[in-house]
């Protein structure tokens, strides 16, 4: 197997210091990779470009030794054989082998268990009402009764637990749409304010606009008896379950492992960080992000995004120190916003309709809730 890159001096620099060799090593990614040779570490894409016979040139595995030469001016990077063994040798790794470009033990809870669903779906969804032997929880290889399942024998649901909501506030100054995720705490309950369209229908900025509510798939269930309720036993489940707890279609979207990382066509307008996992107030290389745009304006995965922190307002103690007549009558002027700063990158790797899911990549600094996201070259 051979890759090749060109670097094109338009858009593609070598990074500082680079190697002249490589040899990749389990727990390795394409990512991790690229950012040894490449100052933008995303455009690999664009520059690992194989030979006429090789299938898939992102397919390289821990042994493999990269080289970087020189080709009429221009730095190409080949694979010359395992570290073991040049020349011709069989391959005995499968394509689950391969190196990753994304490490996949980072999204792969979010890829499966998270989803986020409409109003409509969810409004007069399926219901925990109880479990068998007048149980408070239930536990795999119980019955729990589901009121409103319209379902046969046989067939199988997802078993799931509503985490938050999102809404968009759209101003009433002209100012851009900001997107906002409330968290459900009473998830025990169905209470009615659940099924409002945000935490307001109104309020002094703007209208509020209903974009989704984040749900939790934690176990499934097979229906044993048709009814309302309906008796289903439950074949998987992380947590518990108890009553108050919904049932939804199994999610049967088959997802591609294996993304290519690029620039947006487009950066949607007012698009930051909204929320993330693991944390209260920052996070940072390798965990997760919502996004405050979707799949309804463009979002795609592996699109790369440069996240800048607000800069900070401070009162000029110079030339309008504090308390004086000057600060007193104009203090508008005696405030002074700093700039954005650079913190790192994000990958988004799944979208839903109106909010997607990044990866934090790399950064020099934690990453807060309401970051804004540009292009990837954005200085």
């Amino acid at each position: 197997m051979l890759l090749t890159v060109s670097a094109f001096a338009a858009s593609v620099q070598l990074a500082e210091h680079h190697p002249d060799t490589y040899t990749v090593q389990k727990g390795d990614t394409l990512w991790s990779i690229s950012a040894r040779f490449l100052q933008r570490p995303w455009l690999w894409p664009e520059v690992w470009q194989a030979n006429p016979q090789v299938h898939n040139p992102h397919l390289i595995y821990p042994g493999d030794v990269l080289n970087l030469a020189y080709v009429n001016g221009q730095p190409r990077l080949g694979v010359s054989g395992q570290q073991d063994g040049f020349g011709p040798h069989a391959r005995s790794e499968t394509v689950d082998d391969a190196i990753r470009p994304v490490p996949l033990s980072a999204i792969e809870d979010f890829l499966k268990k998270p989803r986020i669903v409409g109003e409509a779906e969810f409004k007069h969804a399926p219901h925990v009402v109880g479990i068998e032997d007048h149980h408070l929880n239930g536990t795999i290889g119980q019955l729990v009764y589901v009121r409103g399942l319209d379902a046969q024998p046989g067939q199988q649901f997802a078993l799931v637990r509503p985490l938050g909501r999102y809404y968009e506030i759209t101003s009433k100054d002209g100012q851009p749409s900001a997107t906002f995720r409330q968290p459900l705490e009473d998830a025990d309950n169905r209470p009615d304010s659940l099924w409002h369209h945000g935490p307001w229908e109104f309020t002094l900025h703007g209208n509020v606009n209903f974009l989704g509510y984040e749900v939790m798939q934690f176990g499934t269930v097979q229906v044993t008896h048709a009814g309302n309720p309906a008796s289903t036993l439950v074949l998987s489940s992380d947590y518990e379950v108890r009553p108050g707890d919904y049932v939804l279609p199994l999610d049967t979207v088959a997802y591609d492992f294996q993304y290519l990382p690029h620039p947006p066509r487009q950066v949607p307008a007012n698009m930051r960080v909204i929320a993330f996992t693991d944390a209260l107030n920052a996070v940072g290389r390798l965990q997760v992000v919502a996004l405050s745009n979707g799949a309804n304006v463009g979002v795609e995965n592996g699109e790369v995004y440069s996240i800048f922190t607000p800069g900070d307002v401070v009162h000029d103690q110079t030339d309008y120190p504090e308390d004086s007549t000057k600060a007193f009558l104009h203090p508008n002027d005696a405030k002074v916003q700093l700039p954005e700063e650079y913190i790192g990158h994000v990958m988004v790797f799944r979208t839903f309709e109106h909010v997607s899911y990044g990866l934090i990549m790399d950064g020099i600094r934690p990453v807060h809730l309401s970051d804004r996201l540009y292009e990837p070259d954005h200085k």
